[in-house]
């Protein structure tokens, strides 16, 4: 019982705090609102099953000891969070977004590219999979009830994220003011990618 409580700790501190996927989708719900930010979110958690699979089974071990493929990988993630804190800085103030098509929001594959460029993603997974044993003698049990859990408060984590954003709202019906709180979400989300790859 204490490795799962220890589990579920570490697992709501690594994927919980400020990290490129959560400050995105704060920034979504406060740029977009909840309703557009539903399937940035759904995007996310697919992306983030994915991470799961990936670090889980070794294949992103494998696949970043190739020549050259970390420069690769490192230059295409950059760019996309780039081009994400561009939509969410320029995003119009909430009355605005309402006359728009309902695509004006990030759509769930851009959740999902996110998910798999984001290193801290990958990190906090790999620290989840490789410091905590959970079923001890049986390594596929372990990881699959590994798997869930990880997916299970990644879950609630991101329902939190959004929901703070959109709370926001209200701020956003300014547009001097959503413009700046647009702004502070890109900047931290650079920021947060930035403190990721260097740290």
């Amino acid at each position: 019982m204490d490795a799962l409580w220890s589990f579920l700790i570490a697992a709501f501190a690594l994927t919980g705090s400020p990290g490129p996927n959560t400050l995105s989708l704060a920034g979504v719900g406060a740029s977009f609102g909840r309703r557009r930010g539903v399937a940035y979110l759904m995007g996310l958690t697919i992306g983030m099953v994915l991470v799961i699979a990936i670090v889980g089974t070794g294949i992103s071990g494998a696949i970043m000891t190739l020549p050259g493929i970390s420069p690769v990988v490192t230059g295409l993630a950059a760019a996309y969070f780039l081009y994400l804190a561009w939509r969410i800085a320029t995003a119009p103030p909430l009355p605005e977004i309402g006359r728009l098509a309902p695509e004006a929001g990030p759509r769930w594959y851009e959740g999902i590219i996110l998910s798999l460029a984001n290193p801290k993603a990958y990190a906090a997974m790999a620290a989840l999979f490789s410091g905590h044993v959970l079923v001890a003698g049986n390594a596929i049990r372990d990881g699959l009830w590994k798997a869930g859990l990880a997916l299970a408060v990644i879950c609630t984590v991101n329902i939190f994220w959004l929901l703070l954003g959109a709370g926001m709202a209200g701020l956003m019906r300014s547009p001097r003011t959503a413009r700046a709180v647009n702004i502070a979400f890109a900047v931290l989300l650079l920021a947060s990618v930035l403190i990721v790859a260097v740290g």
